[in-house]
């Protein structure tokens, strides 16, 4: 597998997999994320990646700082810490142990930089199959929050994480 940058060229499988409804119950209740203005911003606390296996895009995962982020979504926090937003496109790629992979190379990809202590993640308290990922990951769940109109579960992996342990 493979994490690459979204681009433009992406624009229309992002919009067709945001509809699809296991992405949309796994979204919450935002008003939908603007693809052509955000794919064509650079901004230095995010990374929006493409996850490819055999050169087919199978999903889309966000990385950001979250004391950075300019709409200060997780409100006030530590510095040293990536939060991050993953899910599979289509159905069929479901189940198949590619969220599992990309959540180990986008994790790998956080703790390269040595001043990342903790990774967060915040599923939506209903949605039980995502805590069981987040939790079989070694992510331990820290508190409950909301998020707008989002009941969410925020979870941490600290550091200490290894691939191999995942």
């Amino acid at each position: 597998m493979l994490l690459r940058p979204a681009t433009l060229r992406d624009l229309a499988r992002l919009r067709l997999w945001d509809g699809k409804p296991h992405v949309a119950a796994a979204g919450g209740s935002d008003d939908g994320f603007d693809w052509e203005a955000e794919l064509s911003r650079q901004v230095a606390w995010r990374e929006l990646l493409i996850a490819e296996t055999d050169g087919r895009a199978i999903g889309f995962l966000q990385i950001i700082d979250p004391a950075e982020e300019e709409t200060r979504y997780w409100g006030e926090v530590e510095t040293g810490l990536r939060a991050i937003d993953i899910w599979i496109g289509e159905e069929a790629d479901l189940g198949l142990g590619h969220g599992t992979e990309m959540m180990r190379l986008a994790l790998a990809r956080c703790f390269a930089d040595r001043a990342v202590t903790a990774v967060l993640v915040d599923p939506l308290a209903r949605n039980t199959r995502a805590h069981r990922f987040y939790e079989r990951l070694g992510f331990r769940q820290v508190e409950r929050r909301r998020f707008g109109a989002d009941d969410c579960f925020v979870y941490r992996l600290e550091r200490g994480w290894s691939p191999a342990g995942a």
